[in-house]
C-alpha cells in the first residue's frame, strides 16, 4: 500500500483533474483480479462474494487534492520517505486513509460467508464538494447500510460532522449625497443584521459539535467617498450542528434579518450516527475515541449513516510539506480490519 500511495502522490490530482489517479487505482484493482466500475473519476469495486440480500458497508475515501501550499519547500509530487514520514501532496489528506481502506478491502475481498458486503470507492472532487464526486455515484452503489469515510482522524471516530451554509446577503438602502446626508446608508442597514449574526444564539446545542456558528467573512459596499451607498453585500459562513437541518437554519435567519439572504447550496448537510449503532459500538470495543468534527467531508453528501475515520492527522491537511507516518498507514489497516471484525460479532 505504501508503494501505491507513492505512485498516487507522483500523479497530480487536483479536484476535477483526477483522471491519472483514477486510472492508477483502477489498474491496481484489475491487477489484483478485481472487477472494477468507473464513472468519471470515481472508481469502485465489490467483494468477491457479494450477495444482494446482505447489508453493504461502504469504504470510501477521495483521491483528489488541493493545490500545493505556497510555503512548500519540497516538490509536492515527489514522494519521499524520511524518518518514517512519507512526504507528498495528498499523503495525509486523504492518501493514507485511501490506501488503508483499500488494504482493508483486499483483506476481506475473497473471504466467504461474511455477514456483510463490502464496497470500496475511491472518489473525486471531495476537496471542492463537486457534483462529479461521491454524489454522482450514489445510485450506482446501491443500498448502503453504513459508510466509513476515510479522512485523517488519528483513527478516532467522528460520529458527527458540521454542515455548511454559505450565504450571500444584500442590505438595501437609497443612494444620496454624503455632504447633504441624503439617502439611506446600506452599510448601516447591514450593520444591524451583522450585529445579529454575531450575537444570536441558536437554542439547540450538540453534545458533539456545540452550538451553530455564524461568521461574516466578506463585505463590500460603496463606490465613492461622497456617495451614500444604496447596497451593501456580505457573505456569512454558517456551520451547523446535527440538531438543525439547513432549511431550518435558513428559515430562522430570514425571520430575523432585513437583508436579502441567498444560500449558495443546501447540499452540505450536518451528519450524525447514533452512538448505539453497531459500527460505533465496535469502535468503543476497540477503545477508539469518539468526537464531533468541525470540518466537512463527503459525509455531508451521503444519504446513509456514516462515520469518519482514518490514519493521519487533520492538522497536517493542506499544510506545506504534507506528510503521513508510514506506521500510521500500517496501523490504520490493522485497526480498520479489527473494527469490521468487531462489527460482525453478535451483541
Amino acid at each position: 500500500m505504501i508503494f501505491l500511495l507513492q505512485e498516487l502522490i507522483a500523479i497530480p490530482s487536483l479536484s476535477k483533474e483526477e483522471n491519472g489517479t483514477a486510472g492508477k487505482i483502477e489498474s491496481f484493482l484489475k491487477k489484483n483480479n478485481i472487477a472494477t466500475h468507473r464513472k468519471g473519476n470515481n472508481v469502485w469495486a465489490k467483494n468477491k462474494y457479494f450477495i444482494d440480500s446482505k447489508p453493504s458497508i461502504l469504504l470510501n475515501s477521495h483521491h483528489d487534492t488541493v493545490k500545493p501550499n505556497s510555503a512548500y519547500t519540497r516538490d509536492p509530487f515527489k514522494p519521499a520517505i524520511e524518518d518514517g514520514k512519507l512526504f507528498g501532496l495528498g499523503s495525509n489528506d486523504a492518501g493514507g486513509p485511501l490506501v488503508s481502506l483499500l488494504g482493508t478491502f483486499l483483506y476481506f475481498y475473497d473471504k466467504r460467508d461474511l455477514p456483510f458486503n463490502l464496497i470500496y470507492a475511491a472518489t473525486a472532487e471531495e476537496e471542492i464538494s463537486g457534483r462529479n464526486g461521491i454524489e454522482s455515484i450514489i445510485t450506482d452503489l446501491g443500498n448502503i447500510s453504513v459508510a466509513i469515510v476515510g479522512e485523517p482522524t488519528l483513527m478516532n471516530m467522528a460520529v458527527a460532522e458540521r454542515g455548511l451554509l454559505v450565504l450571500d446577503c444584500t442590505a438595501k438602502g437609497k443612494a444620496g449625497h454624503a455632504a447633504r446626508n441624503e439617502g439611506i446608508n446600506a452599510i448601516y442597514e447591514a450593520m444591524a443584521d451583522i450585529a445579529w449574526f454575531r450575537s444570536f444564539k441558536f437554542e439547540k446545542e450538540s453534545q458533539w459539535l456545540g452550538a451553530v456558528g455564524m461568521n461574516v467573512t466578506v463585505i463590500n459596499a460603496g463606490t465613492a467617498h461622497n456617495q451614500v451607498p444604496a447596497e451593501c453585500t456580505y457573505v456569512v459562513d454558517v456551520r451547523l450542528n446535527e440538531c438543525y437541518t439547513n432549511e431550518e437554519v435558513l428559515n430562522i435567519i430570514r425571520r430575523h434579518v432585513k437583508s436579502e439572504v441567498h444560500e449558495r447550496s443546501t447540499r452540505m448537510r450536518p451528519s450524525f450516527i447514533d452512538t448505539g449503532h453497531p459500527l460505533v459500538q465496535a469502535a468503543k470495543q476497540l477503545a477508539m475515541g469518539l468526537y464531533g468534527s468541525p470540518t466537512t467531508s463527503d459525509m455531508a453528501l451521503m444519504p446513509w449513516q456514516s462515520a469518519k475515520l482514518g490514519p493521519g492527522d487533520s492538522a497536517r491537511s493542506h499544510s506545506a510539506d504534507e506528510f503521513i507516518y508510514v506506521r500510521e498507514i500500517e496501523e490504520g489497516i490493522k485497526k480498520y480490519i479489527l473494527l469490521l471484525e468487531a462489527y460482525t460479532k453478535p451483541r
